[in-house]
Parts: structure tokens; sequence; C-alpha cells
């Protein structure tokens, strides 16, 4: 077994974690999933997601399913960071620790002496990452739905002419996650290199335009700001739309080359399309979408998408069924995503890291995510 934690790649890493919500926690879980020892602090009252059930769920839980998406594989401790016994402790843990996550508004850590100028003081190898929502320099409270409606995505994420829709996920919450996993492991970098810590600081909002990539190019490059299309996709066709077959499957269609469309055309014996001159190349599919798409339609409306998905499988044409999330979760290709139930919470969880190697093994079984801890000193 020791040998097992020993290949971790942040086996011996302790994490100290005082954010909450979403980003932070998730950036915690990353790191127990690879080794590390979490440690989460939270106050008195526990973390806000423990409160955010589902109706589904059982109203006395304290680990509700939105709490328990994020804090696999720690431990969690209450404390009272505004008392001079929770602060002491929180200092005493910081000394120790390798990486502290924070998610504070500007100015709050500095207000209960736990930003990195402070706790930098008592560890100087200490790697600090701070998550906010618009940066250091303004005091707004971060909140996805917030800034999904700031930096463009809701506009994007809707048909023409209809209202503007938030996705269905904290999506730039996660982003913000991956950024400052990105940052820390960085930092980790360079401090075995240099011996010293650092300060590590990302914003939702520029978490949210990093991500904007081919939406922001298109405006930077033309002027034209990109509008509403659905699930289309502005520069490719067919590449994005619904279609619903005869046996009321929905699936979708992300043909991104001429080859892959002719192999289309063939599979719905529709071989003439491939050489109109309407649709023989993306660029003329594009121009003439509208068309495309109704005819795409009207065939895919008579045959079995069951088979068609099949048939676009063996020909190597990209498609997919429209799943839902327990269909997504059900299927074979998710089971290694998923994290076993264990005695303390007889529920399966999903694994924040994604990745895999050859060099060191995955944490087949993770701790639950901790029930609320009873306050220290109360």
């Amino acid at each position: 077994m020791s040998d097992h934690k020993i290949s971790l790649p942040f086996h011996g890493l302790f994490v100290l974690e005082l954010a909450s919500v979403l980003a932070g926690p998730q950036v915690g879980q990353f790191f127990a999933e690879l080794g590390a020892q979490v440690l989460k602090v939270e106050p008195p009252t526990g973390d806000v997601t423990r409160s955010w059930r589902t109706p589904a769920e059982a109203p006395d839980t304290t680990v509700s399913a939105y709490f328990s998406c994020a804090n696999w594989g720690k431990q969690s401790v209450a404390l009272d960071l505004t008392t001079a016994e929770g602060l002491a402790e929180v200092h005493r843990l910081a000394a120790r620790a390798d990486i502290v996550v924070v998610s504070y508004k500007p100015g709050d850590a500095e207000k209960l002496q736990v930003d990195y100028s402070t706790l930098a003081t008592l560890n100087p190898r200490l790697l600090y990452g701070h998550i906010t929502g618009y940066g250091p320099n303004s005091l707004r409270a971060g909140y996805d739905a917030v800034l999904q409606a700031e930096v463009g995505f809701m506009h994007l994420n809707t048909l023409p002419g209809q209202e503007p829709l938030k996705m269905p996920v904290a999506l730039l919450d996660l982003l913000a996650a991956h950024q400052l996993k990105e940052g820390l492991l960085t930092a980790l970098y360079q401090r075995e290199k240099t011996g010293r810590g650092g300060l590590v600081e990302v914003s939702l909002q520029h978490s949210a335009l990093a991500s904007l990539a081919n939406q922001a190019a298109t405006f930077l490059v033309t002027g034209h700001d990109p509008q509403p299309m659905g699930s289309s996709h502005p520069s490719i066709a067919p590449y994005g739309t619904v279609y619903e077959a005869a046996d009321g499957v929905r699936l979708l269609l992300a043909v991104g080359a001429d080859r892959q469309f002719q192999l289309l055309c063939a599979v719905l014996d529709r071989p003439e399309w491939a050489i109109d001159a309407r649709f023989a190349t993306n660029s003329v599919r594009v121009a003439h979408r509208t068309e495309l798409e109704q005819l795409l339609r009207e065939r895919i409306a008579a045959v079995s998408g069951a088979e068609l998905l099949r048939q676009l499988e063996q020909q190597a044409v990209p498609a997919g069924a429209v799943r839902t999330v327990g269909e997504a979760l059900r299927h074979e290709s998710a089971q290694e995503m998923l994290l076993p139930p264990t005695t303390d919470f007889p529920y399966a969880g999903l694994r924040t890291v994604a990745f895999r190697s050859s060099e060191w093994p995955v944490v087949e079984q993770l701790v639950a995510p901790p029930a609320q801890q009873p306050q220290i000193g109360a």
C-alpha cells in the first residue's frame, strides 16, 4: 500500500483549502485525486453548498449532491477565523502547508489575516492560489451566472431572437479552477528550481475571456460581433445542429471536412449532395446552411437514428446521440471516471482528473466528501 501512495504525483503534499462553493474546492479535489493530503477549512456554518439541495435530496443531509461534486478525498475542520483560536489554528496549518487555496473577495483575506503576505511570513515556501471574480483590484463578488452574462456566453448560448441562456453548469467556475491548477502547477515547478513560494491569482472574468477562443478571434479579426446561432457553428456546416430520426433518436453531426461530408451523403444514400455546387465544400455549405440543414432534417427523419449512428461510426464521420446526464453516466465509456461509493457516502462520485499516465496510478478509492464538522473550541 505504501508503494502505491509513494508513486502518486502529489504524495506528501499538504493542501489547505480555505475556499468555498465550486472553483476552489475543485482545485482541492484535483490535488486529492493525485495523492495530496487536503484539509478543508469551513466556517462554523459550513460551506454554503452543503445546503444547496435539490428537492430529491434529504432535507437534513450535510453532504448535498452539489457539495459532493467538489469535495471527495478531503478531511474537514470547522474554524471561526474571526476568533483568536480559529486564526491561530489556521496560521499553524498554513505554516506547514505546501499550497493554500482561497476564494475571498479582495480585501477580505487581509481583514481575516489569512492573505498571502501574512501567511508567506510564516512559510516562505507557501504557494497561495487566490480565485476572485474580477481580479485583485475589484471589490465585486464573482458569480458564475453574472459573468456568463457579462462576458458574452449567454448572448451566444441561445437561438436567434430568443432569450439568452446560461449554461447548465457553472462552467466559468470550472474554467477558473483549471486556470488555477495550471498556475499552481507552474508555481510548483518554479519552487523546485528556486525553493521559494509565490502568489497565483486567477479571476473568473479573465478565465472566461480566455475561453471565448474562436468567438473572440472572430470579433478581433473581423470586427463582426458573433451572433446567436443555437448549436450551429459559425464557420463549419453541418456542425452542431440536432436532428431527430424516425425512431426518436436525437443526434448531432460534427462534419468538419469535405471528405466526411461525402461519406455522410453516401451513408444517407444521397451522393448527389456531395457534388451539388451549394454543398461541395465547407465554405459553400456555410453559405447555404439553411438549405442543407432542411435537407438533412427531412432525410434523417426518415431513417433509423441508431442505425445511422452505427454506420457513421464505421465510416469515421463524427456524430453522436443526444444523451441525458444519466444516460451519459451509465454509458460504459464513463465508468472509469466514477469514484466508487463508500460506507460513509453510499453514492458514486465523479473524478475531476480526466488525464492518465503510465507513470503513475490514479487513486482508486477516495475518502467520501466530509460530513459537516463541529467547530473546534465550540
